[in-house]
């Protein structure tokens, strides 16, 4: 899998910008909204009060190209933009990156090794977010069916180290 994007989501929104290197650290992407060692729970962990400090397994998001593709097609989009989906990592040749099960390692020739935490449910907020893109508002509505079992996944970083597009990755299955 070839990295094609790397971006950084560093304001109010989810919405990244692409970046042309990065050092990751444990915490994640520095900078990002996302990175940090831990963070609050939220609608997806049902078994705690929201707001619990917990470990932070949603460091980065990652999708791919084709499952992107996918999608705008399904929404009959020309594309979808991958900061709008708040894509920190997105690669070329995984055309079924969301299937990938948790605790996959994905290992860079840096050294840097990214740990799959599970699938990234889509959500209306990405919906939303492409349907300001393409000034299209219908697509709130429609993206999460269209996105279905191609949204991506989300990780945390467990070996720290620089990345650029153009790097390729490794696939460890646990």
């Amino acid at each position: 899998m070839k990295l094609v994007y790397l971006g950084l989501a560093d304001g109010d929104s989810f919405v990244t910008r692409p970046l042309p290197s990065a050092t990751l650290t444990l915490d994640g992407l520095p900078g990002d909204r996302h990175a940090g060692p831990t963070r609050k729970s939220g609608v997806r962990e049902k078994h705690l009060p929201r707001g619990t400090i917990i470990r932070n397994a949603r460091q980065l998001s990652l999708l791919s190209e084709e499952e992107l593709a996918a999608t705008a097609a399904a929404l009959s989009l020309p594309r979808i933009a991958p900061e709008w989906c708040g894509a920190n990592l997105v690669f070329s040749g995984a055309p079924e990156l969301t299937t990938l099960a948790p605790s996959t390692r994905l290992v860079f020739p840096s050294g840097v090794s990214l740990v799959i935490d599970g699938e990234n449910a889509p959500c209306t907020q990405t919906g939303r977010a492409i349907a300001r893109g393409v000034g299209d508002e219908t697509v709130t509505s429609r993206y999460v069916k269209a996105a279905f079992k191609r949204r991506g996944l989300v990780a945390w970083v467990e070996k720290e180290g620089p990345l650029a597009p153009g790097d390729v990755a490794s696939v460890h299955p646990r």
